[in-house]
């Protein structure tokens, strides 16, 4: 773990992608196929697979508690790290270093080993820990607080630094070998990286809240202040070390002289980055395919600015189907076995048992892809009433009386009916075995999977998403206020002659969205940002005013946006916001109800999360407002208006 943490520091410390890619290259030659796999996962920032449906269970007051005592420290001691640097990570390393540091003054050693030399400022971290930020950045200093550290992230680095000076002093991974965790001249041999994966499946076994904290305890006691920061930081879910755009697949082609091409063709049909690494290395890119009850990433659209776009890009025939505002899922089918995966590939089919049923009655196996919507006799609801299902692991009777979901499926990744698939087309593995029947359709253009869906016997409960062909950009605005009428986000429309690409974002599918509305609210509070914005306030929570009887003149919060405002504006802000704050708490802080600002949203709807009772889809700030007054801002009976 010590290596990968290393090579994960000497990755952060370069923006160049070139040289991203050959540090991970040779890093990732050097290790035998189990630390191989686990490597190339932990890049990713998961601790498994993204297809592995084992979640850690690790939130935010186990790994506070694990910190804490690993490091010596009191309650509190994780939070207020964490407010100086907004990086878990980097919260956990400070403290382990101070820890190090206490031990070593009162002549006991360190616990996992003090870091020191070069490799002890990896990344951007001071072995003397990390010192709190002392001000507002510029527009132009990637929003760093000026005199903070900045960290291990690519978008962290301060402009003007030279970020390669010191990752060429650092060791690099072309060296590490298959025990490179086991390497003399650190605090002695670390957990390798299946010891550590391993751990982190003791900590899914683990029954109790405590037990897993223990076992993450041991854990971060095995590691030096770096492993462990990157070992928190797998478990949050954010690395932060410029790892984007593909280029870890870009890593493992040019580590075992594989086409990239082949490389990107064998992870959307395996979505298991460890082994395509494996596969890269033994030559059998071409063996990668889809497995039942294995999500894969669902393929995305990119959004465009309006309908002309769309038609000039796509042209005729236009393929337009409506975006249903639900869930993304996946179902998956092989006889009676049926399992729904959300977009995030975490298995939800107990939350949503009525569709699973209705699955089971269909007369073929596959894998579909489409949208959870609560749906009642064929008749899609408001996202709001689905809201009542969502964290809801079992939900009883009551509550599948109260909001029955339904299942839109609009696309096919493979299938067992219908016509037989072309030659060189797999047939998908199950669970180790291979099915003779469900081949999987990646490759096949749009129109042929659509064509395929629609020969499918569905039950009531799972129905075929609409779809329309305008011929214009006149009727594509006609068929997206057609598609709003009826409760839905917009349209996706779509190249027929597109193969589905998982996990990517291109210009075959495109989303026609438009804000339903803008509305002129009031900022009422503000928070410390995260990642490149950390040491700026650039979370706004904004109100309007309460036009009830009795209540007039108060204001009531109806959302919370973090987007839409430049660098510049952001920065301008928060000096204005910390001279004209009312009250801190943690990272929040009650402003000065004075500024005024346009939101666009897609959609209100009813919520008690809010004083107001109504909350805003998707909502982003459209423009800052300084030529209009608080008691210019919008009421709250135009918010409920537009609720009904």
């Amino acid at each position: 773990m010590r290596r990968w943490a290393e090579t994960a520091s000497d990755v952060a410390a370069t923006t160049r992608t070139s040289e991203k890619v050959a540090r991970l290259g040779a890093y990732l030659r050097a290790l035998d196929d189990a630390s191989l796999r686990v490597a190339c996962v932990f890049l990713t920032g998961r601790p498994f697979p993204a297809s592995d449906p084992r979640t850690v269970g690790t939130g935010w007051a186990a790994v506070q508690a694990a910190v804490e005592r690993a490091a010596e420290v009191g309650p509190g001691a994780f939070g207020a790290a964490y407010d100086r640097s907004s990086d878990p990570g980097r919260a956990t390393h400070e403290l382990l270093v101070q820890r190090d540091a206490r031990r070593v003054a009162r002549g006991e050693g360190g616990g996992g080993g003090v870091e020191h030399g070069p490799r002890a400022r990896a990344g951007g971290l001071e072995a003397g820990g990390i010192e709190p930020g002392g001000g507002v950045a510029g527009p132009g200093a990637d929003n760093q607080p000026r005199g903070g550290v900045a960290g291990p992230g690519a978008g962290n680095q301060p402009r003007g630094a030279d970020a390669g000076s010191e990752a060429d002093n650092q060791p690099r991974g072309a060296d590490a070998g298959p025990e490179a965790d086991n390497q003399p001249g650190g605090p002695g041999p670390g957990p390798t990286l299946p010891e550590v994966q391993a751990a982190f499946a003791e900590m899914v076994a683990a029954r109790r809240p405590a037990a897993r904290i223990d076992r993450l305890v041991a854990l971060l006691d095995r590691l030096d202040p770096l492993g462990a920061m990157y070992v928190v930081k797998v478990l949050s879910g954010d690395l932060r070390i410029g790892l984007r755009g593909g280029l870890l697949e870009a890593a493992i082609a040019a580590a075992f002289g594989r086409p990239l091409e082949d490389v990107q063709r064998a992870m959307m049909a395996s979505g298991d980055v460890g082994e395509v690494a494996v596969l890269a290395r033994e030559d059998r890119l071409a063996e990668a395919r889809p497995a039942l009850f294995r999500p894969l990433l669902p393929m995305l659209a990119s959004p465009a600015g309006d309908a002309a776009e769309i038609a000039d890009r796509l042209g005729p025939p236009l393929w337009a189907e409506d975006k249903y505002d639900g869930i993304r899922a996946q179902l998956h089918k092989l006889g009676s076995d049926v399992r729904i995966f959300s977009r995030d590939l975490h298995d939800i089919t107990g939350q949503f048992p009525e569709v699973a049923d209705a699955a089971r009655a269909m007369p073929w196996d596959g894998i579909l892809d489409g949208e959870l919507l609560a749906m009642e006799e064929g008749r899609i609801l408001p996202f709001a009433r689905l809201q009542n299902r969502l964290g809801r692991t079992a939900p009883g009777p009551e509550v599948l009386a109260a909001v029955p979901a339904g299942y839109v499926v609009f696309d096919a990744i493979a299938l067992s009916e219908g016509e037989p698939a072309p030659r060189d087309v797999r047939s998908l593995s199950v669970a180790g075995s291979v099915s003779r029947e469900v081949r999987p359709l990646l490759g096949l253009p749009l129109a042929e999977r659509r064509t395929r869906l629609e020969s499918l016997a569905l039950p009531d409960r799972i129905i075929l998403g609409r779809l329309e062909h305008p011929v214009s950009a006149v009727e594509l605005d006609a068929a997206f206020d057609a598609a709003r009428s009826r409760g839905n986000e917009g349209l996706v429309v779509k190249d027929p002659a597109s193969g589905y690409t998982p996990g990517r974002r291109g210009l075959a599918w495109l989303k026609l969205k438009k804000a339903l509305a803008t509305l002129d609210c009031v900022v009422v509070g503000v928070e410390v940002g995260h990642g490149k914005r950390h040491g700026v306030l650039s979370d706004y929570t904004f109100a309007v005013r309460d036009d009830r009887p009795g209540r007039e003149g108060q204001l009531v919060t109806v959302g919370k946006a973090y987007s839409g405002l430049t660098d510049r504006e952001i920065a301008e802000m928060t000096r204005w916001f910390e001279a004209h704050t009312l009250r801190r708490m943690g990272r929040y802080r009650l402003v000065e109800p004075t500024v005024v600002v346009e939101v666009a949203f897609d959609r209100v709807q009813p919520s008690a999360r809010h004083a107001s009772g109504f909350a805003m889809r998707f909502p982003r700030i459209a423009r800052l407002r300084p030529d209009k007054q608080p008691s210019e801002a919008d009421s709250l009976s135009a918010v409920a208006a537009l609720a009904r």
